[in-house]
């Protein structure tokens, strides 16, 4: 399931059969979150200097899943074990290329212009891989979210299963 996942992703993402989606709103939209939020995550916060917004959408839909459904509530233990799992894998697995960060300057500026080509396929690449960590994160805490289809540009059904 996680290629599947990966796959609705990268499609979002990559802007060739669908609209280009902000990779936050690429993640939200694979996991069928609303995406309102998820927009402030474009460029690392809009600005750059925040952390890769694909990044912080894993975690955002984390917790949307399995947190607490009281806003009040304490942290569940399986939103606690996700969290710390997911943080875990990003560190060691995440493909950050010569970046030394997590933030969205320093992992984009070795692929050139913002707008190019090459940066455009590293954060392809990069959302696709945080979905597939997102759900796995979320199938080890026992919870397998369907990959709803997906429509494209030209009328294509694509049903990821």
């Amino acid at each position: 399931m996680g290629s599947a996942i990966r796959s609705k992703a990268l499609i979002l993402y990559e802007g060739e059969r669908t609209p280009h989606r902000s990779c936050g709103i690429a993640l939200a939209e694979t996991f069928d979150r609303p995406t309102a939020a998820y927009q402030s995550l474009r460029r690392g916060g809009i600005t750059g200097r925040g952390t890769c917004g694909a990044v912080v959408a894993g975690q955002l839909i984390l917790g949307e899943f399995l947190g607490h459904p009281d806003p009040t509530g304490p942290t569940t233990p399986a939103l606690e074990r996700a969290m710390k799992r997911y943080q875990a894998r990003v560190e060691a697995e995440l493909d950050r290329g010569a970046s030394p960060s997590l933030i969205c300057n320093d992992l984009t500026a070795p692929h050139g212009d913002f707008r190019g080509p090459d940066r455009h396929r590293f954060c392809t690449a990069l959302v696709a891989q945080v979905a597939q960590l997102v759900d796995e994160t979320l199938r080890e805490q026992g919870l397998a979210h369907p990959v709803t289809p997906l429509t494209t540009d030209e009328g294509e059904r694509l049903d990821f299963r």
